[in-house]
């Protein structure tokens, strides 16, 4: 069993990451995910690991060593807050494009522009639908505790490399700061450069006799050429979303009305249907656990059960659209949330359930 400590999310992120045996972190600070890297500068990974905590000059700076990084190999990640991973976005296109795995986690604040820096989830658009340029995803996933905040980051490591793409850790200024029990994994030891060249033999590792060098690129002026390598990534696309759904049903067997909510939503989701059930209204719970894949037949095959769907966001209403597709229109889905980086109660989510879909 691995070590049980008390920690911000924030903290368990970079906790995390030393133990998952990450080879670079390459940030700069924002509200709410500045403890990442302060977490990391004290901690001074560096000196036992050999873990490289590098405080860039920019977001810009940041995303592109993680390119730089990822490029040779080596697990790299990044950690930012909504505008921050805004400036990320043409080096997240570049990495989706050379196919470079890399970990990038996103505790949202609320905006649109610099905004506020309380929690909300209204990078939902970004970070599914691809926020960069040009026919292209990231795994998503969707932490709902500090738990997963820390669980999150080996899992996206293997995401990562095992379909060579770069994966978001979509969390909110809540989880981020909150703290809760988390219990650590033991310490994994950094890969080796003779394993980096087994595992990963795309990598810009030195050039062997044996085989001909690898270059490293998004860019091909061959419209054909990039025509091919886009049918290959949509191909990619389409094994994830066969393979790597993960969702979470909560007393949805008898449900006759459904929540669908993620991270934090999904927290305050638990205790509407708490307070539901003791009005006796049947409510359950799907909680997406991958943002990207969506978990559409889930919702689909909970659909034929239910009499309606509400969507519960800190976010003008962004999921909602998914889920709407995921039925095909063909039954009542309304949204609720709350913006600007205010938190939906419990008690305004039954509300809205009991207005918008039980008696809209």
């Amino acid at each position: 069993m691995g070590e049980l400590k008390l920690m911000k999310g924030n903290e368990a992120i970079a906790e995390a990451a030393i133990r998952a045996g990450v080879d670079a972190y390459f940030g700069y600070p924002i509200t709410p995910q500045s403890e990442v890297i302060e977490y990391l500068m004290v901690e001074k990974p560096y000196e036992t690991t050999g873990m490289v905590v590098l405080q860039a000059e920019s977001e810009i700076a940041a995303i592109n060593m993680v390119y730089g990084a990822a490029a040779s190999g080596k697990k790299a990640m990044t950690s930012s807050s909504s505008p921050g991973i805004s400036l990320k976005q043409e080096g997240i296109s570049y990495m989706a494009g050379a196919e470079l795995p890399c970990l990038i986690a996103n505790v949202v604040r609320g905006g649109p522009g610099l905004g506020t820096i309380q929690p909300s989830q209204a990078d939902y658009f970004q970070a599914t639908k691809g926020g960069g340029h040009g026919d292209y995803h990231m795994i998503v996933l969707a932490p709902a505790s500090v738990q997963e905040m820390a669980d999150f980051v080996s899992k996206g490591f293997d995401l990562a490399f095992k379909y060579r793409t770069p994966v978001m850790i979509l969390s909110d200024g809540l989880i981020g700061q909150m703290m809760e029990k988390v219990i650590l994994s033991e310490h994994t030891p950094r890969w080796t450069d003779e394993e980096i060249i087994k595992l990963s033999p795309w990598a810009t590792t030195g050039k062997p006799a044996s085989r001909e060098r690898n270059i490293i690129t998004s860019l091909d002026l061959d419209p054909y050429r990039q025509e091919e390598h886009n049918i290959h990534l949509q191909k990619k696309y389409k094994e994830i979303r066969e393979k790597e759904v993960e969702y979470e049903e909560i007393m949805c067997e008898d449900a006759e009305y459904l929540f669908v909510a993620y991270g934090s939503s999904s927290r305050i989701a638990q205790k509407a249907i708490k307070l539901g059930r003791e009005k006796g209204i049947k409510a359950g719970l799907l909680r997406p656990i991958t943002l990207y894949p969506f978990p559409s037949e889930a919702i689909r095959r909970l659909s034929q059960q239910v009499k309606g769907i509400l969507s519960l966001e800190m976010s003008a209403g962004q999921m909602i659209e998914d889920i709407r597709l995921s039925v095909d229109c063909e039954m009542k889905v309304e949204h609720f949330g709350r913006m600007g980086g205010v938190i939906h109660s419990p008690a305004e989510a039954l509300q809205a359930l009991e207005e918008k879909i039980i008696g809209g």
